[in-house]
C-alpha cells in the first residue's frame, strides 16, 4: 500500500524518473529561449506537448524554480547597481576588483549566485538557468504564484491512446476576455441626442392632448352614429301610417 507516499512513479525507476522531470522541465523553459534560426526550434513558444500525468508532476518543479529566481532578482539589481562600467580585465577594473566595492558587491550578489546553483542542481541545464533568470523571471515579478497551466486536449496520443494535455506558461498564449459589450457609433450618437428632462415633458404633455382630442373625437362620431339609428327606426313608422291612410 502507497499510503502518505507523494508523488507518481510513472512506470520508470527513481532516477530515470528525476531524468525524465529535468529533462521536461529544462523542455518547457527552453521554449522561451531565441531560437530563430536553429534546427529545433519550438512551434510556440511557452508550451509543451505531454501526458497528464507527467504534466502534473512536472508542474510543482517548474514553478518551484521560478520562485527560486525571482526571488533573486532584487539583489541581482542591487549588484548591477555596485558593478564598474568598464571592460573586465581593464586597469579601472583591476583597481574596483581590488578595492572594497569588490567586497561590497560580492556579498551583494551572493544571494543570486545560490540561487542560480539551487536551480542548476534542479534542473541540470545551463542554458534553460540562463534563460530562467533572464527571460521567465522578471515576468512574473508581480504574480504571487500559478505560473503554469494544465490544458487537457480531446485528442489522445496516437499509438497507446494515452491522455494528453497542454503544459504552458500563464500569459503567453492567454485568450483575450471581452470584459463589457463593444459601444458603437450609433449608440454614442444616440446616447449624445438624448432628450433633457424639460423636452420629455413637453412632448408627454402634447401626447396627453392628442389623446385627449381623439377621445373626444371618439365620442362625438358615437353621439352622430346613435342619431342616425334612431332616425332609421322611427322613419318605418311613419311610412306605414301613410300606408294605412292611402289604403283608406
Amino acid at each position: 500500500m502507497r499510503h502518505r507516499k507523494r508523488g507518481r512513479k510513472l512506470g520508470r525507476s527513481p532516477s530515470h524518473r528525476r531524468a525524465m522531470l529535468k529533462n521536461l522541465a529544462c523542455a518547457l523553459i527552453l521554449t522561451e529561449r531565441d531560437a530563430r534560426g536553429e534546427e529545433n526550434e519550438p512551434k510556440v513558444r511557452g508550451r509543451i506537448v505531454t501526458t497528464v500525468p507527467k504534466a502534473k508532476e512536472v508542474r510543482p518543479l517548474v514553478e518551484k524554480c521560478i520562485t527560486i529566481a525571482k526571488r533573486a532578482l532584487p539583489a541581482i539589481e542591487k549588484a548591477r547597481e555596485l558593478e564598474p562600467t568598464s571592460a573586465r580585465g581593464s586597469e579601472s577594473w583591476r583597481a574596483w576588483r581590488n578595492s572594497e566595492k569588490w567586497y561590497e558587491w560580492n556579498q551583494t550578489i551572493a544571494p543570486a549566485v545560490a540561487a542560480r546553483r539551487r536551480c542548476l542542481k534542479l534542473l541540470g541545464d545551463k542554458q534553460a538557468v540562463a534563460v530562467l533568470f533572464e527571460e521567465i523571471a522578471p515576468r512574473y515579478v508581480d504574480r504571487p504564484g500559478g505560473y503554469t497551466r494544465i490544458l487537457k486536449l480531446a485528442k489522445p496520443r496516437l499509438g497507446d491512446a494515452g491522455a494528453q494535455a497542454i503544459l504552458e506558461f500563464v500569459g503567453r498564449n492567454d485568450r483575450v476576455k471581452q470584459a463589457s459589450k463593444p459601444v458603437f457609433d450609433d449608440e454614442d450618437e444616440a446616447v449624445e441626442e438624448q432628450e433633457t428632462p424639460e423636452e420629455n415633458a413637453e412632448q408627454q404633455a402634447e401626447v396627453q392632448a392628442e389623446s385627449e382630442q381623439s377621445e373626444q373625437a371618439e365620442t362625438e362620431a358615437g353621439a352622430e352614429s346613435q342619431a342616425a339609428d334612431d332616425a332609421s327606426e322611427e322613419t318605418p313608422a311613419e311610412e306605414s301610417q301613410e300606408d294605412e291612410k292611402s289604403a283608406e
